[in-house]
């Protein structure tokens, strides 16, 4: 495969990304025949996907105008991803233009297109680091570039922490980035998940194909994403399937909206 000239030397073309597969599954153009691959096996086997993963990122852009709103300007998005229309600085700066954000991902591709696309921002920072490793991240220069921690600041997880199992300690990640939090801080979570027994068999079957050829997944229901705003107080409507939390349209929360694989919720740091 001819490497295209965005793609970083070290790059494995032939091994699929969870940042690359969502970018196609977004309809965008930074990723490789392996990831597309994988993301169009798992399409069709679940069709539906693609509409779900438009919904988490829609949700990103609710949960920031909300947070904008509350008078936050200081943002940490997680697990970033690949940068699309709508993005938080984009949003957070059309609103202030004093607004600051940093992006962190693990995916070179995610941060290299990132960092060309926000070359000469000033008020944005983009940062390669595992979000796991909270103590790396807030002591980044990025980090202390761009976030005052004795004003509020978000930290927005979309999409992520399915990708975090339950053995590598999501409540204890959360908590170290809280414990760094002023009070009126948010923590803004999506979430892929199902209660009991709702799980489609076409969800079964797509998901052996990601844990397979991508990374394994681990769904947690309503009650599991509580438990991760542990020091948060829910803001209204607290835990609910990720298009019924502050829907633009009646329509968003149809029966596809109270069934949604899929949950999410923003909460405030007291």
């Amino acid at each position: 495969m001819e490497r295209p000239n965005w793609a970083p030397g070290d790059i494995d073309l032939e091994r699929p990304s969870v940042a690359r597969v969502y970018d196609y599954w977004l309809g965008g153009a930074h990723n490789f025949a392996a990831d597309r691959a994988v993301g169009q096996k798992t399409l069709e086997t679940m069709p539906e996907l693609r509409g779900v993963v438009l919904n988490h990122r829609a949700f990103l852009r609710r949960a920031v105008r909300y947070l904008l709103g509350r008078g936050v300007r200081q943002f940490l998005d997680l697990g970033s991803g690949i940068p699309t229309v709508g993005n938080v600085h984009e949003i957070a700066l059309a609103a202030d233009p004093e607004a600051r954000v940093v992006y962190v991902d693990i995916d070179p591709v995610a941060v290299a297109h990132s960092r060309s696309l926000l070359n000469g921002n000033d008020q944005v920072s983009v940062l390669h680091a595992d979000v796991r490793d909270a103590q790396g991240v807030l002591a980044s220069a990025e980090v202390d570039k761009q976030l005052d921690f004795d004003e509020p600041v978000a930290v927005l997880m979309i999409a992520l922490l399915h990708f975090v199992s339950d053995e590598e300690d999501p409540w204890g990640i959360i908590g170290e980035y809280r414990d760094r939090l002023a009070p009126g801080s948010f923590l803004a979570i999506s979430h892929a998940g199902y209660e009991a027994d709702e799980e489609t068999q076409a969800s079964r079957d797509a998901r052996r194909i990601y844990d397979r050829d991508v990374t394994r997944m681990t769904l947690r229901d309503e009650t599991e994403l509580s438990r991760l705003f542990a020091g948060f107080a829910l803001v209204e409507p607290g835990v609910v399937r990720v298009p019924a939390w502050h829907p633009e349209s009646p329509a968003d929360v149809e029966e596809s909206g109270t069934r949604f694989p899929g949950f999410a919720a923003v909460g405030r740091k007291a």
